[in-house]
């Protein structure tokens, strides 16, 4: 078999304690059809256009598609991530996710948010994300577009790790944000709004290590379903952006 992407055995050995069992027939074999998977994410293909060494596409899809209902993918990534341990500096980030029209159609029907929201910049939906001091994704929550950097960080507020010391940029600088942080026993580096009264201080040479964060959402960003969202359902895009950002750094 002649693949573009294969994962490693050493690789496979990791994830595949996170797999559902196998009932019944034997499944066609994992560490090709989860390699399909992985190559369709990153190079934004349509299902049917999978290599076809990979196997059937739409037994590619439907495992994709199976599995993270399940929520497979984004506890591969969350228990990876997990295994490093709780870091002393943290950072915390949002970036916006353009929503190509495929996902965005009839996106107000259905129970279940989609998280897809309208901004000035269109249709597209929010990555939330919080990295550790060697810019790695520890945690991360999608919304719509329009939430605002403050409620984000307010839904990660309480499964935040404790850490030492907290980067983020101006759209964090709030009082019961820095309050919140400080009774937890994290000191916040975040640079105060120029319309403060009362300016912050704040490690300067420190702040210089927030860039780290903004490299993981270009990283991940390389993975063209990610950096374009075409699924329509929210379960699925946040099993693409796990799957990208678990191989990225985890795998």
């Amino acid at each position: 078999m002649d693949v573009p992407f294969l994962l490693s055995e050493a690789q496979m050995r990791r994830i595949e304690p996170f797999f559902p069992l196998s009932h019944g027939v034997p499944r066609v074999d994992d560490r090709r059809i989860v390699s399909g998977i992985i190559y369709v994410i990153k190079h934004g293909l349509m299902w049917r256009d999978a290599p076809k060494d990979y196997g059937p596409h739409k037994t590619i899809y439907n495992r994709f598609i199976r599995w993270s209902r399940l929520g497979v993918f984004n506890r591969i990534f969350a228990e990876l991530a997990g295994k490093a341990g709780e870091p002393d500096r943290i950072m915390i980030d949002a970036t916006h996710l353009k929503a190509h029209r495929t996902a965005a159609s009839l996106f107000k029907r259905g129970a279940l948010s989609r998280c897809i929201g309208r901004t000035k910049g269109g249709l597209n939906s929010k990555l939330h994300a919080v990295c550790d001091g060697l810019g790695r994704p520890i945690m991360m929550l999608l919304t719509e577009g329009q939430m605002s950097d403050h409620k984000g960080a307010f839904l990660l507020l309480s499964a935040l790790p404790n850490a030492k010391e907290l980067l983020a940029d101006k759209g964090y600088d709030s009082d019961w944000f820095r309050a919140a942080l400080v009774e937890r026993g994290i000191t916040p580096c975040i640079p105060p709004r120029s319309n403060r009264k009362v300016q912050y201080h704040y490690d300067k040479a420190l702040y210089r290590q927030r860039h780290k964060i903004e490299n993981v959402f270009g990283r991940i960003k390389d993975w063209r379903r990610v950096a374009t969202r075409y699924d329509r359902c929210a379960h699925t895009f946040m099993s693409a952006i796990s799957i990208a950002a678990t191989c990225c750094y985890w795998l």
